[in-house]
């Protein structure tokens, strides 16, 4: 790259991707560079969730939760393969909210935002299956409505991917060590593993998420007037504590809310925690007391309770909200601001705050900010194209799936549906040239052959067995510990 580019995004999560793939979409010659994995700090760390947010309304955030809605629509059409809809189930309990309180909100939230593919609320008897038996006696009556699952670090692996394949270059495990602007331009030292190099760009973009601060102060020296504020949110995993495709959203006494969600089909996923977070953003980790506090809030709730062996995976991450100095964690604002400085020459914007939802539109709306600093060819593009793999037809994933299965009769049927969820109408680069199972490489285990593997790393930017089995898919909940052995050894041997 002796060239300068037009755009250097540093950070790979969902907010750096997003804006690498609408830049690129538009024209621009992009380089976006994470040090680590894509999604491999917060975005990989979320509730796994595209929503409108139901407990902003409390905070009078409704331009946020109307973006957030309208975004929930576009992200369904974008990625139905990804992100599908999920019914919430909030147990009504008196001391906490009102019901009459709850009955407004929802409706509120069934009608901000606009047209709406998804159903709307009522209530639901909790005495009535497939309630009854999984909730405690006390609770009777709840309100049911919508919002929708996502894979999230799929989400940004996908983005990223239709970033390239727009022309962005993408390099990750490559960290970018220093930035000095020279006039018009932009001078960056990236660093991986093979040493050190210095590229130019005509404008920076740091949607660095947790490091933002870290990377504004190495290239202004003083860092920006905006500030973040480091909420950490933890989750837990245990086995599959009810039946059917319903998740449950418990309120607390302490005023937040904890979600139960069904994850990966034999387990469930509860979250989250807000702690302000101090300590080294690398090793973020749940701590004994989150442990206490998400397992306390569903045995509130469940009539089993959930006792602390039954944990059989956890993950945390460290969410950049914008420092707004609300006084409790949970009530900081989850909306976005930008920070432009150009004062001296070549624009540098950073990005503080944004939630998975509302990506698309923070990246239209940090082009439009930096376009008053550069020039930026093009229109708003995004609203209206697929993500890799999403090109379905109608977006009707439940009759691709059903031309899959007619086009891969061999195939497994719970590979088949894993396979599709994962990507959708990019299926065919893994399956297309077999006409069995036998022609899909090394056999791992339950379902995962190294054809697989090889469509990762060509396409998808892995590198290592952990970025196959924690964040382009969740096996590494379901294979045993000398599978995902096997497959670490796989990956030394490709890339010795």
């Amino acid at each position: 790259m002796s060239e300068p580019v037009d755009l250097l995004v540093v950070g790979g999560g969902i907010n750096g991707a997003g804006i690498a793939r609408d830049a690129a979409g538009r024209g621009l010659s992009v380089l976006l560079v994470e040090k680590d994995d894509l999604a491999s700090h917060t975005s990989s760390a979320s509730t796994k969730l595209v929503h409108g947010g139901l407990r902003y309304l409390e905070n009078f955030e409704f331009r946020l939760v109307a973006e957030s809605l309208r975004e929930r629509e576009v992200l369904l059409r974008a990625a139905p393969h990804i992100i599908w809809p999920l019914r919430f189930v909030m147990p009504h309990e008196p001391e906490m909210r009102p019901k009459w309180m709850l009955r407004l909100g929802l409706a509120f939230y069934d009608r901000l935002g606009g047209p709406r593919s998804l159903p709307g609320s009522h209530g639901v008897d909790l005495r009535q299956p497939p309630h009854r038996g999984v909730l405690q006696e006390r609770l009777v009556k709840g309100f049911e409505y919508s919002d929708c699952w996502v894979e999230d670090s799929r989400l940004v692996v996908l983005t990223a991917m239709d970033a390239k394949e727009r022309g962005a270059t993408i390099l990750t495990r490559t960290e970018c060590t220093d930035l000095d602007r020279s006039g018009e331009h932009w001078r960056a030292t990236l660093r991986d593993a093979s040493g050190e190099r210095v590229i130019t760009a005509r404008a920076v973009i740091n949607a660095a998420g947790p490091f933002v601060d870290q990377v504004a102060k190495t290239a202004l020296g003083s860092g920006t007037p905006a500030h973040l504020r480091l909420v950490k949110g933890s989750h837990i995993i245990v086995p599959r504590a009810f039946a059917g495709e319903h998740a449950y959203i418990f309120q607390q006494p302490d005023k937040r809310i904890v979600f139960a969600i069904p994850y990966e089909r034999d387990f469930t996923l509860i979250g989250t925690t807000d702690m302000l977070f101090e300590g080294d953003l690398d090793a973020v980790t749940i701590s004994a007391e989150e442990r206490d506090y998400l397992r306390a809030a569903a045995s509130r709730y469940f009539r089993s309770g959930i006792a602390e062996d039954e944990i059989v995976h956890s993950f945390a991450g460290v969410r950049p909200l914008y420092e707004d100095h609300s006084a409790k964690n949970s009530t900081v604002t989850r909306d976005y601001v930008f920070e432009v400085d150009a004062d001296d020459g070549a624009p540098i914007l950073s990005v503080y705050g944004g939630k998975i939802t509302t990506y698309r539109q923070l990246a239209q709306h940090a082009l439009a900010k930096l376009g008053k600093h550069l020039p930026i060819p093009g229109t708003e593009w995004t609203a209206q194209a697929p993500l890799p793999g999403g090109d379905m037809t109608d977006g009707d994933f439940s009759r691709f799936l059903w031309e899959a299965s007619e086009n891969y009769r061999w195939a497994p049927p719970e590979m088949l549906q894993r396979l599709a969820r994962a990507y959708g109408t990019r299926i065919e680069a893994i399956l297309g040239g077999a006409s069995g199972l036998g022609d899909l490489g090394v056999f791992f285990g339950r379902d995962l052959y190294s054809a697989e593997l090889e469509y990762l790393i060509a396409h998808e930017f892995a590198r290592t067995a952990e970025d196959a089995l924690w964040r382009r898919s969740k096996l590494g909940l379901h294979l045993g510990a000398e599978t995902i052995s096997a497959v670490e050894d796989w990956f030394a041997a490709r890339f010795a």
